[in-house]
């Protein structure tokens, strides 16, 4: 189950993210507390999120006007006091919490690349700054839970850049990688991190994220979105049932 898991959460990654809602249901459902399931599965899902940043190296570019150097030490920080907002959130509070971040996760998911127009439509115009502490909060949600993270990113840069925001993936996919390695640092050190259950989730999202690489190429893009979006929608459903 939680090979199976991985391999899942993986492929949901390589495609368009999302595997936040299959490995960490799946890690409390195999026992685990809410609060380690969630640091597990942050921990289970990186070594993909590495490999991405390491194949897109030669591929990043700047966001305009704005400092790449800046916003990788805003995301480490950012991920890091996440993780620590984690370590002292109560188990029961943080289970109460999970449906809504599941639900604004899912919503971020099924807005995707037309989040950054939903928002200009409303009036939204970002500039250096607003950028930066925009930069350092997404960091403390990707640390603290980190769902769709990587689309929120981009639809924040879309308030500030007429780019391509596919070109900006490279840099999107560095600045994850940063805010859920100081994370992960941070769960190791402090014994929230249970290994057996993540190594096998880890191996299985590594081999899910190669396949799915590999499906993103063959399958129509709305049918893997379409996946994407039930799986995303029953889980936050049935946490929500789950806690009220």
């Amino acid at each position: 189950m939680l090979l199976g898991a991985g391999m899942l959460a993986g492929a949901m990654n390589a495609v368009a993210g999302g595997g936040t809602f299959v490995a960490l249901p799946v890690l409390m459902l195999a026992g685990l507390p809410p609060t380690m399931a969630n640091a597990s599965s942050t921990v289970a899902l990186f070594p993909g999120t590495v490999a991405s940043g390491w194949a897109y190296r030669r591929d990043i570019q700047p966001l305009a006007g704005v400092s790449s150097a800046i916003l990788l030490g805003l995301s480490v920080t950012g991920g890091l006091v996440g993780a620590l907002f984690l370590l002292f959130t109560p188990e029961k509070a943080f289970g109460t919490l999970i449906p809504w971040l599941l639900l604004l996760a899912t919503v971020t998911l099924a807005a995707g690349p037309r989040a950054n127009t939903l928002l200009r439509n409303v009036g939204l115009r970002f500039g250096g700054r607003s950028i930066y502490f925009a930069q350092f909060l997404l960091g403390i949600y990707g640390g603290y839970f980190g769902g769709a993270v990587g689309l929120m990113m981009l639809a924040v840069w879309g308030l500030a850049t007429t780019a391509d925001l596919r070109q900006l993936t490279p840099l999107r996919t560095v600045m994850v990688a940063a805010a859920n390695g100081a994370a992960v640092l941070c769960f190791a050190a402090t014994g929230l991190v249970s290994w057996a259950e993540t190594s096998i989730v880890m191996i299985g999202g590594i081999l899910g994220g190669y396949v799915g690489a590999r499906l993103s190429r063959r399958l129509p893009a709305n049918v893997l979105r379409g996946v994407i979006l039930f799986i995303t929608v029953v889980t936050t459903a049935v946490f929500f049932a789950r806690a009220y």
